[in-house]
């Protein structure tokens, strides 16, 4: 079974030639960054096989750093890109944007600063129709605004898009998810919108195996079912290791069995994101 993880950050140290952004990104998950040899190790020792990387907010948009790490290691890295939506050339970047070597697709985040209005005014709906024309998968973090996201999708058939951390965020934790989830189970009636079953430990306050979390992952498999359901983890930002993050799904969760589990911890993002897996994976 082939474990694939649908989101890691790594970012280099902030220089004056690369100044973070420090208006409307995160503030980096650590002191220290990290980088991609740091996270083979990690990934070595957790037991996962591929990461996707999604440069952070605060690296402003660049993806170089990511790029870098698919060019070294396309056998275990890919990238899910930042777009500046709002810059006069990234329209014209829209037709070539998967011919980037490593570059999967695109992730964008509309949760800070002039982002969150984006969904609303109608600034970025040249973005949906260029990324169903010109086929690039898009991954999003909305939790504000799954809606705007289902009536993207809608609006574009042919785009496929894969909702971050099921729908959740940190202004969550400790609180119920099901009105979140109940929100995003309204969205799988679209089959070219998908899930990433991401990030989730941390938006709980108990401790490893979250057993709250249980039966809010089966909802969202049993609405989406599995095949459009992606396991990952913002490793990060995880509170717990990384190996827990893989057996809160491989040994935690007895009401996923053996073929949905495979098709959530690795095989569905694979096909979504047409990243082949190899016969040794």
């Amino acid at each position: 079974m082939a474990i694939i993880d649908s989101q890691v950050h790594i970012w280099a140290p902030e220089t004056p030639g690369k100044p973070w952004d420090r208006v409307d990104a995160a503030k980096p998950h650590r002191a220290e960054p990290l980088g991609h040899e740091e996270l083979l190790r990690e990934m070595d020792g957790a037991g996962v096989d591929r990461a996707v990387l999604v440069p952070p907010t605060w690296e402003a948009d660049r993806n170089d750093t990511s790029l870098e790490a698919a060019r070294l290691h396309p056998d275990r890295f890919a990238v899910m890109g930042r777009l500046t939506l709002d810059a006069p050339e990234s329209r014209e970047r829209m037709a070539t944007w998967m011919d980037q070597p490593g570059m999967l697709g695109i992730r964008l985040t509309f949760h800070r600063g002039r982002y969150r209005t984006w969904l609303d005014d109608g600034a970025i709906d040249w973005f949906w129709e260029a990324a169903e024309r010109y086929d690039v998968p898009v991954m999003a973090l909305a939790p504000h605004a799954l809606p705007r996201l289902g009536e993207a999708a809608a609006r574009h058939p042919g785009l496929r898009l894969a909702v971050d951390h099921m729908g959740l965020n940190s202004s969550l934790i400790g609180k119920p998810l099901e009105p979140i989830i109940d929100g995003l189970i309204e969205l799988a009636a679209l089959p070219n919108v998908a899930v990433k079953a991401s990030a989730l430990p941390c938006y709980s306050t108990e401790s490893y195996p979250y057993p709250s979390l249980h039966p809010q992952i089966r909802r969202v498999v049993d609405a989406f079912g599995p095949q459009r359901v992606f396991w990952g983890t913002d490793l990060s930002h995880l509170p717990c290791p990384y190996r827990q993050a893989l057996t809160l799904f491989t040994e935690e969760l007895d009401n996923l069995t053996a073929a949905e589990k495979e098709w959530i911890l690795g095989r569905a993002l694979a096909e979504w994101l047409d990243w082949p897996l190899s016969k040794t994976a």
